[in-house]
C-alpha cells in the first residue's frame, strides 16, 4: 500500500536511485545515504516509509544485476564489466577442443576397486589367550594393562 502511494507522486524507486547515481556522479559510486539525501532533496519530505523502500528496492536491484555492491557504494554495471557468476547468473562459455582431441577419463574418486582376479589374502591367525599368571610382565614386575576386578569375599564369622 506504501508503494502505491509513493509511486502515484514520485517515479519508481529504481529510476529515482538511477537519476541519483547520474547526478552524484562518483567514480567509486555512493552510498545509500546520499542516494537517500539526493532522492529527499529533489522530491521534496518523503513519508515514513522512504528508508524501507529505498532499502528494499537497492537489495533487489543488486540481487538482479542491476546496481553492483561495492565497499559500501552502489555503481551501475559498465557495459564492459564482466557478468557477476552465482546463483542465478548465466556459466561461463566454454571454450570448444579442436578435433580430434581426445578427452581422458577423470580420475577416480574413493577407494580404489579390489581385483577380482587377486588371490585371496591370507587370514591372520588369532593370537592364543594365555592365562593371567602366564602373561608377559612388564620391566615394573607389574601385569599390563588395568587390574582384574576381584569379588569381594563374604565375611567369615565362623558360625557355619
Amino acid at each position: 500500500m506504501a508503494t502505491e502511494f509513493v509511486n502515484k507522486i514520485h517515479p519508481e524507486y529504481p529510476q529515482m536511485i538511477y537519476e541519483a547515481l547520474d547526478a552524484l556522479q562518483q567514480k567509486e559510486g555512493s552510498n545509500k545515504s546520499s542516494i537517500s539525501k539526493y532522492i529527499e532533496s529533489k522530491y521534496g519530505n518523503m513519508n515514513d516509509a522512504h528508508s524501507k523502500l529505498l532499502t528494499y528496492h537497492l537489495d533487489r536491484m543488486k540481487q538482479t544485476g542491476e546496481l553492483i555492491f561495492l565497499k559500501n557504494n552502489y555503481i551501475k554495471p559498465g557495459p564492459d564489466a564482466p557478468p557477476k557468476r552465482g546463483r542465478g547468473r548465466p556459466p561461463k562459455p566454454k571454450t570448444t577442443l579442436p578435433q580430434g582431441t581426445e578427452i581422458a577419463a577423470p580420475k577416480p574418486r574413493g577407494r580404489p576397486k579390489k581385483d577380482p582376479n587377486a588371490p585371496p589374502t591370507p587370514k591372520k591367525p588369532k593370537p592364543t589367550s594365555v592365562p593371567s599368571d602366564l602373561a608377559p610382565v612388564s620391566k615394573t614386575g607389574r601385569p599390563r594393562g588395568r587390574p582384574r576386578k576381584i569379588r569381594p569375599q563374604p565375611p567369615q564369622n565362623g558360625l557355619e
